[in-house]
């Protein structure tokens, strides 16, 4: 799965590079017009507000082009804006009214469980007497993605109570979608149209809509399942990774607003999306979508950074995926301090394929493969470069790139090829060899990734330089060298785990290193949840069913599992902010494997917080964190005036008189009121750098807690006060921690404070660049 996304970053990077040599050209692309609160038009009714949208896109718009006279999307209800075709020149004069806060381009955005919850629970250090499955809620998720696949068994409304009565959203209708297709379960279904069909164009008629709240992806109701799909039993993909599939909350209540193609995803779509999720009554928000690392806007020109502020508000919480863009630095994205930001890791489930050499030794490879073939035939075994079509370079058919394979002498064969070439995909290469009529393909990989590919029936396996090497030396040892390639099995507790996917986005963040991004790391590779039913039967066995659940990696599927963390805790704490519960997770996550070392990475290095945050959520530990963070829309607006945005524009977002602070420089960015803290520039020579944080006591009312500390040599990190004393009236305490970077080394030192009062530890991740 890994693969395929990154293909399909290459070409929505390729997308992006072509509207942005674009931009200078006159003829008119889609942008959205962002406009702030709503609060202007709360006295108004819903065409009202679609008028004033209308009359301010007529200002600027010729007469002879009163065609383009449309609004896309028009945003009234938690905040105000619309989106239209308009010209470079226009968006600039729009951008200049008085009433609008920014204008940009609409980007198109990319897609970024059996055992998965089960190993949460066993990784958890407390033992509690609530399970991710046995509780009653009536908690409203909406995921905004590819839609849902209403029939399958994970959406099945058996033992869910009444539709919630706060519920102000709709099923809606479409060729292949019924309103007898949402259910208690699902309990909303949105699609959405190229244009917003209910502002009508002047002078035409709105055309039929011809959508339909159905998946025809698969990626939403994987997604959705992984949240709170019903509990379904004996789940498995053709056997593999045979058990229960269950969502996080198996009570909660979905609501799907397909945002999302094959295509991606409109920006002004996906905020449109958060409008409506708003305004029907969802309580938190899941969006397994993200804009590409190279050409990541600012937090103003980002719709789902601009949607998710206004969720905030409203007290929903935002969980977004990191990105699959990893290993590398700076690929983070979603990195706006009010969203939650996820990356992907492994479980103590690997699937496994085993090559078998002619000279009779196997080595083991990860895949996931149906293949027909077993050891008692083997098949001739060649390297890319050894059956070559003329005239191609040694780099391309090595890693079998489309074109340089001869069909003659690969045909019978099975291949190997390299994976050292991030342009080319490894369902590319798999299909490149598969059409050559080869018999299978055996992928060698310096790093052996951590996600699997899905090859269907077809014989694939990938295996890493430790096994790659004596692979080809056999090869390169005999005349007549042979394999075969084995179907794919299951190993149980897997050691160790979790692991870092190598596919996850690293922070730090681009836009701004005084937040730390990713938040938190969650199962997100081999995932097993509900997919809608495939009809390309060339990928089955002779009497192989389409199947109810698939397999799937990606930051994709780890943002779901906080999701449903989330409503998990919100359901045994429902008085408590998602601020809380987000900061509860934070502080309660986990940093070791289950060998009991610390997590590492694919490369076998331990994990550092740019990685996986500030380690694998633990949903039952969440639910005593003891202390807890609340950062406010309060320290939100503080951040955008740190950040650098005018107070103007600020005020127009927040519908309040509210002033930035006299002294709002970037590095004040470090003591927003956040669970983590990173401070991203420390000289040596300016002496201590103070941040402050405010604690609340969320648990025994007389606590008193003391402070610890996990610093790198050289770093000096003082904790004040270092007790914390609570009572019945004093639930709020001032904590400040300063950082003294004289004898530290240059760059990143990674560390914690610990706040411990006999029975809660509340872990603080810092991170502080010393420079």
């Amino acid at each position: 799965m890994a693969s395929l996304l990154q293909f399909v970053h290459i070409l929505s990077t390729a997308l992006v590079i072509f509207t942005s040599s674009a931009a200078s050209n006159p003829r008119p692309q889609p942008y959205v017009v962002y406009m702030g609160s709503s609060s202007n038009y709360n006295k108004l009714d819903s065409d009202a507000a679609k008028l004033s949208h209308l009359q301010l896109l007529s200002s600027i718009i010729p007469r002879e082009e009163r065609d383009r006279l449309s609004i896309r999307h028009s945003y009234q209800h938690s905040f105000s804006g619309f989106s239209a075709m308009l010209t470079e020149d226009e968006a600039s004069i729009l951008s200049a009214h008085s009433k609008v806060v920014s204008v940009f381009p609409d980007p198109v955005l990319k897609l970024h469980t059996t055992r998965s919850w089960d190993f949460l629970e066993q990784q958890s250090k407390i033992r509690l007497n609530y399970h991710l499955d046995q509780i009653s809620s009536d908690i409203i998720v909406g995921v905004i993605d590819t839609g849902i696949w209403p029939e399958l068994p994970s959406f099945s409304d058996r033992g869910v109570g009444k539709i919630p009565s706060r519920w102000k959203g709709e099923c809606m209708e479409g060729p292949n979608f019924k309103k007898s297709n949402c259910n208690r379960k699902i309990i909303g279904a949105r699609f959405y149209d190229d244009f917003d069909l209910s502002t009508k164009p002047l002078g035409n008629k709105p055309n039929k809509r011809q959508g339909s709240p159905r998946d025809a992806v698969g990626h939403g109701t994987h997604t959705a399942s992984i949240v709170a799909g019903t509990a379904v039993a004996n789940a498995s993909y053709y056997g593999l990774a045979r058990g229960k599939a269950k969502g996080g909350v198996p009570s909660a209540r979905i609501a799907a607003y397909k945002a999302c193609s094959t295509d991606g995803c409109s920006g002004s779509t996906i905020l449109k999306a958060i409008e409506d999720a708003l305004s029907d009554g969802v309580d938190i928000i899941s969006i397994s979508i993200g804009q590409s690392s190279v050409f990541q806007p600012d937090f103003l020109s980002d719709p789902i950074a601009i949607g998710a502020f206004h969720a905030a508000e409203k007290g929903v919480m935002v969980i977004c995926s990191a990105g699959n863009e990893g290993p590398e630095p700076y690929t983070v994205v979603n990195s706006a301090p009010w969203l939650f930001t996820v990356a992907a890791s492994t479980v103590d489930r690997d699937l496994q394929s085993i090559v078998i050499l002619g000279n009779k030794r196997s080595y083991q490879g990860t895949a996931i493969n149906f293949s027909p073939l077993n050891s008692s035939k083997a098949y001739p075994l060649a390297f890319g470069e050894n059956v070559a079509a003329r005239f191609v370079s040694p780099s391309d058919v090595r890693n079998c790139a489309p074109g340089s394979l001869d069909s003659k002498k690969v045909a019978g064969k099975i291949v190997i090829c390299l994976n050292d070439n991030p342009t080319i995909s490894r369902m590319i290469k798999k299909l490149v060899v598969e059409d050559a009529k080869a018999k299978g393909l055996i992928l060698i990989d310096e790093e052996k990734r951590s996600s699997l590919l899905d090859s269907g029936i077809f014989p694939f396996t990938e295996v890493g330089k430790q096994s790659g090497s004596p692979i080809l030396n056999y090869l390169n040892s005999t005349k007549n060298p042979t394999a075969t390639i084995l179907p794919t099995f299951e190993v149980p507790n897997f050691k160790p785990a979790p692991i870092i996917a190598d596919f996850s986005s690293r922070g730090p963040g681009s836009l701004t290193e005084d937040i730390l991004k990713p938040d938190i790391v969650a199962p997100g590779v081999a995932i097993l949840a509900a997919m809608i039913p495939k009809s390309n039967m060339g990928d089955l066995l002779p009497g192989m069913k389409p199947s109810s659940f698939g397999i799937r990696s990606g930051t994709s599927m780890a943002c779901p599992h906080v999701t449903g963390a989330m409503a998990f805790v919100k359901s045994i704490h429902p008085n408590w902010s998602y601020s809380m519960i987000k900061s509860a997770l934070m502080t309660t996550a986990t940093t070791s494997n289950n060998l009991g070392k610390p997590i590492t990475n694919t490369s076998n290095y331990n994990g550092n917080p740019h990685e996986m945050g500030v380690g694998e959520i633990s949903p039952l530990g969440a639910l005593h964190p003891g202390l807890v963070f609340e950062t406010t829309t309060k320290d939100y607006l503080r951040f955008l005036c740190y950040y650098g945005y005018k107070e103007k524009a600020i005020r127009s977002m927040s519908n309040r008189n509210f002033s930035c602070p006299r002294n709002s420089a970037k590095e004040l960015i470090s003591n927003v009121n956040y669970p983590s803290i990173s401070i991203g520039e420390l000289d040596r020579s300016q002496g201590a750098k103070r941040v402050k944080r405010i604690v609340t006591n969320v648990g025994p009312p007389n606590a008193t807690f003391f402070s610890s500390l996990r610093a790198p040599p050289g770093l000096t990190v003082k904790v004040i006060p270092k007790k914390l004393s609570f009572t019945t009236s004093v639930k709020k305490l001032l904590l400040k921690v300063s950082f003294n970077s004289k004898y530290a080394s240059k760059g990143y030192n990674y560390g914690a404070i610990l706040l411990f009062d006999g029975s809660h530890t509340v872990h603080i991740t810092f991170v502080v660049n010393v420079v």
